[in-house]
């Protein structure tokens, strides 16, 4: 699928006043079933790996593997299955060993819609941080990344931490932007420090906001933090404006895996003998 078609899709699903679902998908069948309950949009990326090996979504972040090569490896597994839904790939934008132009085309060719920043060092901060910007390896390379893409008519949904970078990425060309409220709370391998939803509403509306300043006609997700569960995305939709989604992750693979896998099991050993 191109980025029209998913852009017409999404715009319209908007209109319908229904609100856009995109979903993170570490296997194939996460990302069978996620189609089958409807998302909108499917993004693939290292983490979706690690969260589904039991590991907790930060492991991205960590050296335990090359990103980019990951989610073309994931590729082969995801692709095949999805029928008729955009699929994007999370794209290391930082990689300092990608020919990034070269690299994108290579998952166009491979059967991408488009693309989201990820890994990445919008969610480090600190003394490392300010180190990663002071040596090269910052955010504005993913903005850059996403310039590039967009260039090349793939779809974007950049992560954006503040309201800076909603204003980055809106002029770069995002598609989409996804306002990151940090590593999903809940379940066995959730975070457990994390802003309130009401913090989150208010933060989500400002990037909102930038972006739209800048790029009025970008559409605007939600994601992370406390936004973990169906009540949590509805309870920000209802407290901001021109929020049109929710893009979840761990919120709609990890979760529910762990949920129902626990309950069958359970349910198998209740049996009398």
């Amino acid at each position: 699928m191109n980025r029209t078609t998913a852009l017409d899709r999404l715009r319209a699903t908007v209109a319908a006043g229904a609100p856009i679902i995109g979903a993170g998908a570490g296997t194939g069948l996460s990302a069978k079933c996620a189609e089958a309950g409807g998302a909108d949009l499917i993004i693939i990326y290292n983490s979706g790996r690690y969260r589904m090996a039991g590991r907790g979504s930060l492991a991205g972040l960590m050296p335990y593997g090359d990103a980019n090569q990951i989610v073309l490896d994931m590729a082969g597994e995801v692709l095949p299955v999805v029928r008729d839904t955009p699929v994007l790939a999370g794209v290391c934008g930082t990689d300092p060993f990608r020919l990034m132009p070269r690299f994108l085309d290579r998952l166009a060719e491979t059967g991408f819609t488009g693309v989201q920043n990820f890994p990445t060092v919008g969610l480090i901060d600190g003394v490392f941080r300010q180190n990663l910007e002071e040596t090269g390896m910052g955010f504005e390379l993913e903005v850059d990344m996403i310039r590039l893409a967009a260039e090349r008519e793939l779809l974007t949904a950049p992560y954006v931490f503040d309201t800076a970078q909603a204003e980055a990425m809106a002029a770069a060309g995002a598609d989409v932007l996804v306002p990151h409220m940090g590593l999903t709370t809940k379940g066995t391998i959730g975070a457990s420090t994390a802003i309130g939803l009401d913090e989150a509403a208010e933060r989500v509306q400002a990037m909102r906001d930038a972006a739209v300043a800048v790029r009025p006609d970008v559409i605007v997700l939600c994601h992370g933090g406390p936004i973990a569960e169906p009540a949590d995305a509805a309870y920000v939709l209802e407290h901001t404006t021109g929020v049109a989604g929710f893009f979840g992750a761990s919120s709609v693979e990890r979760l529910p895996t762990e949920q129902a896998i626990t309950a069958q099991v359970s349910a198998f050993k209740s049996l009398q003998i």
